[in-house]
């Protein structure tokens, strides 16, 4: 075989790797029958491939742990669910269609059971933390329009909101923590107006904060505060959430549960 022909090295290649088309197996083996230098290439590879897997036949034999399936399958079902409220339209879309579900569920609310009406308030806040984990999952990603307005508008983007969300509203500083203020947008909800706050550390990694009024059921619990700090993985993005006088709160990051529960409480103090 001359030693140049790249091309039937590929087919030989790919016959050890059994990736060789099935229509192209008797044009390559007949091809190993005539050339010495192919059937040498061929015990090469052959041979290379049989070395590999019995450095690492003990792992190839084991099964996969049921941790890593688990995490293997809520990373799919949030590629599945991304892929398909991007092919819905976007974000625009996912939350039009969220708040229309919600919208229909609130409307039912006169026909349903007591025990049914109690469960009202932890859907309101699921919904609500999928919300923002979708949010975050489909801003994050931008270069550049990642926010409406930026941290150097901080004051308008401040005042913005807080007069659209009805509520005065803070920035939590996350500096000591290696996160700086890229900036803000609004954002439809179930519950009327939401807003996000996006902030990024040096090797680029986000989180984003998003907030804003729940239902007058979500917010019927109690005067003060409502639910402790929650982790849902429901999700493209996992988030601590929580809500306090009516309001939720939701802060989003592809992190560790551990960093981004001790981010969340720095926040809640903040607010």
């Amino acid at each position: 075989m001359d030693p140049h022909d790249h091309f039937m090295q590929d087919k030989i290649n790919a016959l050890v790797d059994r990736q060789l088309p099935a229509e192209q197996h008797a044009d390559v083996l007949a091809r190993l029958a005539t050339d010495p230098l192919a059937q040498h290439a061929h015990r090469a590879w052959q041979a290379q491939r049989e070395a590999l897997r019995a450095l690492h036949r003990p792992l190839l034999d084991e099964a996969v742990p049921a941790t890593l399936l688990a995490a293997a399958s809520r990373v799919q079902q949030g590629r599945q669910q991304l892929a398909q409220w991007r092919r819905w339209g976007g974000l625009a879309a996912a939350l039009l269609l969220a708040f229309g579900v919600g919208w229909l569920s609130h409307g039912q609310l006169g026909g349903l059971t007591s025990l049914q009406m109690a469960a009202a308030p932890a859907r309101s806040a699921q919904a609500f933390v999928r919300q923002a984990s979708l949010a975050h999952a489909v801003y994050s990603p931008e270069v550049r329009h990642p926010v409406e307005v930026p941290a150097a508008q901080q004051e308008h983007l401040v005042q913005w909101l807080s007069r659209r969300l009805g509520k005065p509203l803070k920035v939590p500083v996350l500096t000591a923590q290696g996160y700086e203020l890229v900036g803000g947008r609004l954002l439809p909800g179930e519950g009327g107006a939401r807003a996000q706050f996006m902030y990024q550390n040096p090797s680029g990694l986000r989180l984003t904060l998003y907030l804003g009024a729940l239902d007058t059921a979500a917010g019927a619990q109690s005067a003060s505060r409502e639910t402790a700090f929650r982790y849902s993985a429901d999700g493209p993005v996992p988030s601590f959430y929580w809500v306090d006088q009516g309001f939720g709160y939701a802060l989003s990051a592809a992190i560790p549960r551990e960093d981004l529960m001790k981010l969340a409480e720095l926040v809640d103090r903040q607010l």
